[in-house]
């Protein structure tokens, strides 16, 4: 039995139990759904052998040696996996303008952090893709037992994750890749590699771009050392089984044809929108990531006539340009919504 399908049984029984609103109290009315899928491990509702099974044919889907369901978000993930295989005053690798969890997963993990730098584009006012060549001198240098990098960037600029992992090997260090906004890249040839079958630990967050819940996200592991043990430390002993069960449809979903179909449909209305706005420059590895200019606004100029002008709201915006962030519940209509504000610049 899967996790959808106990989330589905009805209980004939009274419960003196955990949860305290019994399935019956809704205390926030809209949520109402929620609280009568909101279950503990009892003798009637035994979710952890589901979720086992889960877990191993998600690991089937993505072709890794396992894959864990998180409920804390990608945090959790980078967390687990830093304290996986880094012991105190081991050197970790890190971007100095990271994530603040991976500094967190350093100081928890009682590492001692080593930064590098990306280069930003004067063009577009972000962080580029990372130097295979200055990673290496830093683990000749140093003897750095993990390096954790994030590809893609907020704003979709992949980096050569197999060049790095060579690096990795060659020098006996363990490769961590947060791909938080890269979620949907195992699922599409027209989206960039994903890390999951390279890296030995890869962190994505489903609510980012794959129509996930917050804060709903997937831990893979492609090494020996048993993460679940690691995962242990810092997840509670409470889980959400609907944000579980949640994961489980998530994934099934993408790997179906009705989910393959929809993201081909995604990535060829987002590529249609950038063909009929020549009036706009556009850039990045993940089309997912509209990264757009014009010659005529700031990014932040721009920012505000589509907020203002258009009701169109970005997801992060700078000097140079603007990122609109779309995922598996970005429609057609909005995208053509989008088209025309841009055209009207």
């Amino acid at each position: 039995m899967s996790l959808i399908q106990i989330l589905r049984k009805k209980c004939a029984k009274t419960l003196f139990t955990t949860p305290s609103h019994a399935q019956k109290s809704f205390l926030f009315h809209k949520l109402r759904n929620f609280y009568k899928y909101d279950i503990s491990e009892t003798d009637i509702y035994n979710p952890q052998e589901a979720l086992l099974k889960a877990e191993a044919q998600a690991s089937k889907i993505y072709g890794t040696k396992s894959t864990l369901f998180l409920t804390n978000g990608s945090t959790s993930g980078v967390i687990s996996a830093i304290l996986a295989c880094v012991n105190n005053n081991d050197k970790v690798l890190l971007w100095k303008n990271s994530h603040p969890c991976h500094k967190n997963a350093v100081k928890l993990a009682g590492g001692s952090p080593v930064y590098y730098e990306l280069e930003i584009s004067p063009e577009w006012g972000i962080p580029l893709d990372i130097d295979p060549d200055k990673i290496e001198k830093i683990l000749q240098n140093q003897n750095i037992k993990a390096l954790i990098i994030t590809s893609p960037t907020y704003e979709g600029i992949v980096s050569d994750v197999k060049a790095i992992k060579a690096l990795c090997n060659k020098y006996g260090t363990y490769l961590i890749v947060d791909e938080a906004h890269g979620a949907l890249y195992p699922f599409s040839d027209n989206l960039p590699q994903s890390a999951v079958n390279i890296a030995d630990f890869t962190i994505q967050s489903l609510h980012k771009t794959a129509g996930g819940l917050n804060p709903t996200a997937l831990l893979h592991c492609n090494c020996d050392i048993n993460i679940r043990e690691s995962l242990k430390l810092i997840n509670t002993t409470s889980p959400s089984y609907p944000l579980l069960a949640s994961i489980e449809a998530n994934i099934n979903y993408l790997n179906s044809k009705r989910g393959k179909k929809a993201l081909e449909l995604l990535i060829s209305s987002i590529n249609e929108l950038k063909q009929n706005c020549p009036n706009c420059e556009f850039y990045g590895d993940d089309p997912t990531k509209i990264l757009v200019k014009h010659h005529k606004y700031s990014g932040y100029e721009l920012s505000e006539y589509l907020y203002e002008k258009e009701n169109i709201e970005d997801e992060i915006t700078n000097d140079k340009s603007t990122m609109l962030l779309c995922g598996i519940g970005t429609s057609k209509k909005s995208l053509i919504r989008l088209q025309k504000a841009l055209k009207n610049l």
